[in-house]
């Protein structure tokens, strides 16, 4: 029986890692204004201390961000494996599109809703 080597936890090479991708997500113009939106709004439920409206916009901008690097990781892993036109890989792809369409659904109405929440806490 052949021992695996052991591998060293290394936390220092694991958020390099977690802020390249981040890196290369919000160098995406598509994930980059989502996220633009989300701040204002996210700092405004954080400074009137709203925080059921914080966290929904926490939770909303996390999995529509968490969608749009699986379908980035999705899409450029497909382009990788078959680089030509294919059927599957565009069914593949559109799966990942619709995947990550939802979640940008439920972050835009997440976002409308709570800033229409806030903005009555501010009048």
């Amino acid at each position: 029986m052949s021992k695996l080597p052991k591998s060293k936890y290394d936390p220092i090479r694991k958020l390099k890692i977690i802020f390249s991708g981040l890196h290369f997500a919000v160098s995406d113009f598509s994930v980059a204004y989502k996220l633009v939106l989300s701040v204002p709004v996210f700092l405004l439920s954080f400074i009137l201390q709203q925080w059921v409206d914080f966290t929904l916009i926490l939770l909303a901008t996390g999995m529509m961000l968490v969608a749009e690097l699986l379908n980035s990781a999705i899409e450029i892993l497909c382009d990788f494996v078959q680089p030509r036109k294919d059927m599957q890989i565009g069914i593949i792809k559109d799966i990942a599109a619709a995947a990550a369409g939802i979640s940008i659904f439920v972050w835009a109405a997440t976002l409308i809703l709570e800033v229409g929440h806030l903005w009555q806490k501010i009048i």
